[in-house]
């Protein structure tokens, strides 16, 4: 298997950069670089992902006021009346009450513990769904882009071919006018041109739905577009190289790990409800008549408690439990294989798409340069009267073909490279150096001390969480058998 030197990746994107930032068509005109930055600014989808993602933060914030204390108060205030009707006057009495409780876990023998790390997990989980939606708007973009370019060039190559096929009808009735050609000969020119029409109304449509699909997407009309940058210097020179990276920086593959990391911090927190857990709980109150209120007669009551709870029986839920834990967390396992032998299928499709792509790109330019040779000896042979018109018809319908074909053949290689660098988790908005860049980690930094913060929680869960796996952003990667 052929190898990568490990800073030919940096290099390669280095040089994407400096391409996309630099590369741009003339100056009336949108480059990709422009699409992009729009819609990874403005793009709807893109938005309510981020919005997820900080909701997602949220839970790590609730997760780790499972440190924290609790106080609560209540106030009580009770009427009472007696009435006996064999003796004379009723019995009444009232009372108040007020009372502030604290409680401060200790140690939860891991169960908050366990939660923090599985809420990590999730959150890491979906900084990778934000990148792998990130990587779909940006793919999105380069599809549509293609498409309106696409279209733009095959409705000029079908306006020259209704210019073309215009001139040759007019030619045709002069020539028949002057007895050189027959009736047929005019017929085939105007049956053509009604073709050739007709094609130009289909290209204008098809146009038309591709540069919808472009303002759907980015989110402004597509004018003239420039022609792209290459792509080429991010591809690797080899699938095995392909398949490497992707299983390292695939959105997908890491989405999947951070699951089963999240999936194995909830099996450690169902094994700690087995566990005895420790509290400080203290309480202030307060009581006395209510009516009338004489608060220097009141009594007060001071309590303080230190709690060790410990688990003797719950008939069998707390193994029940750990054993779904278990299982859940094996179809997270098995969801990491599966989720890899997709992105190597969906990236193994793509480099294939690209190669044949890029074969067909050399093979078009080759049949436009012939088919426009024989079309111009066609018409020179006409005059002549070695062809017919029949034949220059021909030779130029071949030739629209082939431009047509040529066209098509550019715009699928550079989808499939697009593709490819999906796949590989290096489609992503680092390609625009100029474009601020939305942070997903800077919504989580702002939560890690927000209101309900107290100092002491960090050496509480230091000590709660010392036996749950942790999550990571550095993943382990999967290693793949090298192919043969």
């Amino acid at each position: 298997m052929t190898t990568r030197p490990r800073g030919a990746p940096v290099a390669a994107a280095s040089t994407a950069i400096i391409i996309l930032s630099l590369a741009s068509g003339p100056v009336h005109a949108e480059t990709l670089a422009d699409a992009i930055a729009l819609a990874y600014a403005s793009n709807p989808t893109l938005q309510a992902q981020r919005a997820t993602l900080r909701a997602l933060d949220e839970t790590w914030v609730q997760a780790r006021s499972g440190f924290r204390p609790t106080i609560s108060g209540s106030v009580t205030a009770s009427y009472s009346e007696t009435r006996v009707p064999a003796l004379v006057g009723n019995s009444e009495s009232n009372s108040g009450r007020a009372v502030l409780s604290l409680n401060q876990p200790i140690y939860t023998g891991g169960r908050v513990g366990a939660a923090v790390a599985a809420a990590r997990g999730d959150i890491f989980a979906g900084r990778e769904a934000l990148r792998r939606v990130e990587a779909q708007i940006l793919g999105s973009v380069i599809q549509s882009y293609m498409d309106v370019r696409r279209d733009q060039e095959a409705l000029r190559v079908q306006s020259e071919n209704v210019a073309v096929l215009q001139r040759q009808l007019e030619e045709s009735r002069a020539r028949f006018d002057v007895g050189e050609i027959t009736r047929t000969d005019v017929a085939q020119s105007e049956a053509r041109l009604a073709a050739s029409v007709a094609l130009r109304q289909s290209a204008q449509a098809q146009l038309a739905v591709s540069r919808a699909g472009y303002a759907a997407v980015v989110g402004q009309e597509a004018g003239e577009l420039a022609p792209p940058p290459s792509l080429d210097p991010l591809i690797p020179d080899t699938i095995d190289g392909a398949l490497n990276i992707a299983e390292k920086d695939n959105a997908q593959i890491r989405g999947a790990q951070f699951t089963e990391e999240a999936g194995r911090a909830r099996v450690a927190g169902a094994r700690a409800e087995r566990l005895p857990s420790i509290s400080l709980q203290a309480s202030l109150g307060e009581s006395g008549i209510a009516q009338p209120l004489h608060t220097n007669t009141y009594t007060r009551s001071v309590s303080g408690a230190a709690v060790v709870t410990i688990p003797l029986f719950a008939g069998g839920i707390t193994s029940s439990r750990i054993r779904a834990a278990i299982e859940r967390n094996n179809v997270d396992r098995i969801s990491v294989e599966i989720t890899r032998r997709s992105v190597i299928q969906s990236l193994t499709q793509a480099w294939s798409s690209l190669i044949a792509a890029r074969a067909n790109i050399i093979s078009t330019e080759q049949q436009v340069k012939s088919a426009r040779l024989a079309a111009e000896g066609v018409h020179q042979e006409q005059q002549v009267g070695l062809r017919t018109t029949l034949d220059v018809l021909n030779a130029e319908q071949e030739l629209r073909s082939a431009q047509l074909s040529q066209i098509s053949a550019n715009h699928d290689a550079y989808v499939a490279a697009a593709t490819v660098l999906s796949q590989m988790g290096h489609l992503t908005a680092d390609l625009l150096p100029a474009t601020p860049r939305y942070d997903a980690k800077a919504n989580f930094n702002k939560l890690r001390m927000t209101w309900g913060w107290v100092p002491w929680e960090e050496p509480i869960a230091l000590v709660d969480s010392a036996r749950i796996p942790q999550s990571h952003e550095k993943v382990p990667v999967l290693r793949r058998t090298p192919a043969k």
